[in-house]
């Protein structure tokens, strides 16, 4: 996080006694332990070192916080989330296995070093990222003690739709076919919508309903699920135009070199800023009668849009 980010979510927390930065490290300490404790010593050994290496590889763990907040927010432990938080991350590790494919997005670096394939070959990226899936599953099924069943049942119905056609994969497909083509902001949304907005959502959603919220707090969460979800592809977008494959962890300017649609390239750099953080504030808004309870995920959709990577 950057000094400016740090300042910025620090004094938008302040007022309500929240340590946004605090909280931010605490909770992604607890997430990389349970991470690792997830993968056993599971044979092939050369199938769980492909799943290891992308999955402990770093990054923001957002959506495993993400999920770990709604379900605070909704008056459930972290204890009871963190199957389902470590399940939501092994889904997004898989995708960005697949999508790094020689037949995806054909990239060479992730999160600052080798992608999958390029390490442990394709054959076996492939089989990583559909053991890791399949695994997600096992986490909320079979690894989530002490939540009723009848909501372990609606997080794996929710985690089947945002894996699939109606989510990560047909997102995945329309922009494959994007490519190269002028496409309107409907379709660019809809892209956006489904390859990352889909997976935010279902974190939310998913924490949410394991702490047992009502539908008016899941409404509301999927309407601020939708706006962190489209701003953080817009910040996605700005920053592979303005920040540097160092910065990154992974190959800067490859829209450009994809001929992919973005929101620089239809509204222009500002507009995509200021569109971006409209989408927060309406993000923000949907939440304020939950007041303090909401503390984190509303420095969440903050971060979103002061991140640099």
């Amino acid at each position: 996080m950057t000094a400016a980010a740090t300042s910025k979510d620090s004094t938008s927390t302040q007022l309500n006694g929240f340590d946004f930065p605090q909280y931010l490290a605490r909770t992604k300490d607890l997430v990389e332990t349970a991470l690792d404790a997830a993968l056993g010593p599971e044979r092939p050994e050369s199938l769980r070192d492909a799943m290891r290496y992308s999955l402990l590889a770093g990054g923001k763990r957002l959506r495993p916080i993400l999920c770990l907040a709604a379900c605070e927010m909704a008056g459930g432990s972290l204890e009871q989330a963190m199957s389902t938080a470590v399940a939501l991350e092994m889904i997004h590790t898989m995708s960005l296995i697949h999508d790094d494919l020689p037949a995806m997005d054909d990239d060479d670096l992730r999160r600052g070093r080798p992608t999958n394939h390029k390490v442990y070959g394709e054959a076996v990226a492939i089989l990583a990222g559909d053991a890791l899936l399949t695994r997600a599953f096992e986490m909320v099924a079979m690894r989530s003690p002490g939540v009723p069943a009848e909501r372990l049942l609606k997080v794996v119905g929710e985690l089947s739709l945002v894996a699939g056609a109606p989510g990560l994969v047909g997102g995945q497909v329309v922009d494959l076919e994007s490519e190269g083509k002028q496409v309107d902001l409907e379709t660019l949304e809809y892209i956006h919508l489904h390859k990352t907005g889909a997976l935010l959502s279902a974190c939310v959603i998913t924490g949410a309903t394991i702490g047992g919220a009502d539908e008016t707090l899941i409404a509301a969460l999927r309407t601020y699920a939708r706006g962190i979800g489209l701003a953080f592809q817009i910040i996605d977008d700005i920053l592979d135009i303005t920040a540097s494959s160092e910065v990154l962890g992974k190959t800067a300017g490859k829209d450009l070199i994809a001929d992919k649609t973005t929101y620089p390239k239809l509204l222009g750099l500002e507009e995509s800023r200021n569109r971006a953080q409209a989408l927060v504030s309406e993000a923000k808004q949907v939440l304020k009668p939950w007041s303090a309870k909401a503390s984190p995920l509303l420095a969440l959709a903050d971060f979103i849009t002061s991140r640099d990577r």
